[in-house]
């Protein structure tokens, strides 16, 4: 995981105040999935994600570790009819049981994430999605759920992993003829990675905690 991975894919931002801000996150009134929802969204989200480590989907243009969780997350709260499937490559293959959200739910949730400004876009930057979209879980990795995000402060570059259950996948914000940018890893690798900063342990100050999405049932 050498550092010219994230430069391109992670917002390069100086936040002083960062670690005491990233404890925010309330959802937006009305956009709160209950239990049987959380749960199903968290297996849309992991199933999606692990699509792109294999397939990478076209339609996914903003190659980073924040454009994938957004990515991820749009898709997972989308109609998954039968033109939804032959869109992405699912025509003929099992999926998790839908979400069923009611409209105004999907109103609030697919493609709206609050920014640094606290404004309502479709884009959102790493730290916004921890800072703004999710709330804090803690530092140890044993707590983390399906779904849930690592994120990683390195003063100039933040970055954001998904946890998979066991392993975690990521965007390096970097594509090249011969290399998707995606990344599967371990948590056994991870622990033990060369580059002490991207260890997802309490020691490490560059591990910022683990974070999950605010609308997901507590």
């Amino acid at each position: 995981m050498h550092r010219r991975m994230f430069l391109a894919g992670c917002a390069a931002l100086a936040c002083p105040g960062l670690a005491r801000a990233l404890q925010a996150g309330d959802p937006p009134v009305g956009s709160q999935l209950g239990r049987e929802q959380s749960r199903r969204f968290r297996a849309w989200l992991v199933r999606l994600v692990e699509e792109q480590v294999r397939h990478p989907n076209p339609r996914w243009t903003q190659r980073d570790c924040a454009g994938l969780v957004r990515f991820a997350s749009t898709e997972a709260f989308s109609v998954h009819d039968d033109a939804w499937r032959q869109k992405n490559g699912f025509v003929g293959v099992s999926l998790p049981p839908p979400i069923e959200l009611n409209e105004a739910q999907r109103q609030s949730l697919r493609n709206r994430w609050l920014t640094e400004k606290g404004e309502m876009s479709a884009y959102a930057s790493a730290v916004a999605l921890v800072q703004h979209n999710s709330r804090f879980m803690g530092k140890d990795y044993a707590q983390a759920q399906a779904g849930d995000l690592l994120f990683f402060d390195q003063g100039d570059d933040q970055h954001l992993m998904v946890w998979m259950g066991g392993w975690v996948a990521y965007h390096t914000g970097t594509v090249t003829e011969n290399d998707n940018g995606m990344r599967a890893v371990s948590i056994k690798d991870l622990l033990q990675w060369k580059d002490t900063r991207w260890r997802p342990l309490d020691g490490n100050p560059n591990f910022a905690g683990i974070y999950r999405f605010s609308f997901l049932a507590a």
